[in-house]
């Protein structure tokens, strides 16, 4: 098995989600002590979609985010780089679609709403991903990221690295199809910019109105934005 270094090659990052495919949804559960539903409830509501809507789930893995955005009655379609991740999640009946976050295989305009959930860190130009789902979004739509992000209490900060770094590679060794893989994730998740540098980022890729909520305690943020009129 495999992990991806933190130059994020897009081909070794690809091949390690395919690699972690299998058990991901339970070892995505087990390592959130199931907070992944909430917070994949809460990116649907940020989304603020419904009937008519045209959604793209960007990084959208076994498309297990896509059918939470699908109960919305909005038309969904999952996109990921992972073929492996895509075909793990071949029994959810929502759209997907292979394809690189900086070279979106959509037309300019088309969607109402786009999300990330867990996926900017892993793109190897988070900001070129940024002006692409600009690009594909309509005038005034809007955006939510949902990525993992830095815990606004320093106690609480610092049990949390510690966590990332020691417990869960552990943890993921018998939960996970890949556990080398989790040692990536935990690096990658401490190496990424906070809730601030991020809205400052998804600014200058084009997107307008930014704001964010921290969630479980700033483990994860959820950043929206909208596409300039």
């Amino acid at each position: 098995m495999n992990r991806a270094s933190l130059e994020k090659n897009p081909h070794e990052v690809a091949s390690m989600f395919d690699g972690v495919a299998r058990r991901y949804d339970l070892t995505n559960t087990v390592l959130s002590l199931g907070q992944d539903r909430f917070w994949r409830r809460a990116t649907r509501a940020a989304l603020k979609i419904g009937p008519g809507d045209k959604v793209l789930d960007l990084a959208a893995g076994t498309a297990v985010s896509t059918e939470e955005l699908a109960a919305s009655g909005a038309w969904c379609v999952a996109a990921d780089f992972s073929v492996g991740m895509l075909a793990a999640g071949a029994g959810r009946s929502v759209p997907k679609v292979a394809g690189d976050a900086t070279r979106l295989p959509f037309a300019d305009g088309v969607f109402d709403a786009v999300t990330i959930s867990f996926g900017l860190r892993n793109v190897v130009d988070h900001s070129a991903g940024l002006r692409e789902m600009a690009r594909v979004t309509r005038p005034g739509g809007r955006l939510v990221v949902c990525e993992f992000s830095t815990p606004t209490n320093p106690l609480f900060s610092t049990v949390y690295k510690e966590y990332l770094m020691q417990a869960l590679p552990r943890i993921a060794r018998t939960v996970s199809s890949n556990p080398d893989a989790y040692v990536y994730l935990a690096e990658s998740i401490r190496a990424w910019p906070d809730q601030a540098d991020l809205a400052r980022r998804i600014g200058d890729a084009g997107w307008t109105d930014l704001r964010w909520r921290n969630l479980s305690g700033g483990i994860v943020a959820l950043h929206a934005a909208t596409k300039p009129r």
